[in-house]
């Protein structure tokens, strides 16, 4: 499963990299983040790791992210996995000539690794949970969008 989503946001950069890795506050500016347990000390780099915890198809779901790369405010990828499916979400980051920065996600999940059954269930599944992952990024990007904007015009 792979989904490449952007949205346009009226601030600069450094302002959105700087919502974007927010992550103990991540509850806060994402709408569909119930709570964020962080598990590593210290700042948004390769190798931070965080518990965040999501209703996702009407149950609360935990999953354990950590960032894998890291070049600020350009781009950042953050892995996870689950059962066997790893997860990975790259944002980038670009200024845009008239102002403000296009964000850019690309988000894959591969079940290479995981049980027979789960890769059946995803088959069978695939199209609802797309369309499901979709909403909840686009959701993602907006609410982003609306903390950097506030923070660029308060």
């Amino acid at each position: 499963m792979q989904l490449d989503l952007s949205r346009h946001i009226d601030a600069d950069p450094d302002t959105v990299w700087a919502v974007l890795t927010d992550i103990p506050n991540a509850h806060r500016t994402l709408s569909g983040v119930l709570s964020v347990e962080i598990l590593t000390a210290g700042d948004y780099e390769p190798g931070f790791r965080w518990r965040e915890t999501r209703k996702m198809f009407g149950m609360k779901s935990t999953e354990e992210m950590m960032v894998q790369t890291a070049d600020a405010p350009h781009s950042t990828t953050i892995v996870a996995e689950n059962g066997g499916t790893e997860y990975k979400t790259v944002f980038t980051l670009t200024a845009e000539s008239g102002g403000g920065t296009t964000l850019f996600m690309h988000f894959s999940a591969e079940t290479a690794h995981a049980p027979a059954i789960s890769r059946v269930v995803m088959g069978v599944m695939g199209k609802v949970a797309l369309n499901s992952t979709r909403k909840t990024m686009e959701q993602d990007l907006a609410d982003i969008g609306a903390e950097a904007e506030r923070r660029a015009n308060p």
